[in-house]
């Protein structure tokens, strides 16, 4: 495990009461283990936003890879809009 290094931090009071109350209400044994919960949930979040931005990238390659081969079709809405009704009706019968 690494070493604990020590940080101040200042929060609004509305942050600073949500944190106090954890602690209160039996959650969590300290502040500090708050603020650790919460660091390790937004950096999960930040983990998962940069796959996903990847992910997007990715996928944004293969198409201009498919345009480059030519492999598109036509952008038709008025087909679009009909396949769109058709299968609105599909579910609701």
């Amino acid at each position: 495990m690494a070493a604990n290094e020590r940080l101040t931090i200042s929060l609004p009071s509305d942050l600073a009461a949500t944190v106090r109350d954890a602690v209160a209400d039996g959650g969590y044994a300290s502040t500090g283990d708050v603020v650790r919960d919460a660091l390790r949930d937004w950096s999960a979040r930040r983990a998962a936003q940069a796959q996903a931005f990847a992910a997007l990238k990715a996928d944004i390659e293969i198409g201009l890879a498919d345009i480059a081969a030519g492999r598109v079709v036509d952008f038709d809405i008025d087909r679009i809009i009909a396949r769109g009704r058709q299968g609105l009706k599909r579910r609701s019968a």
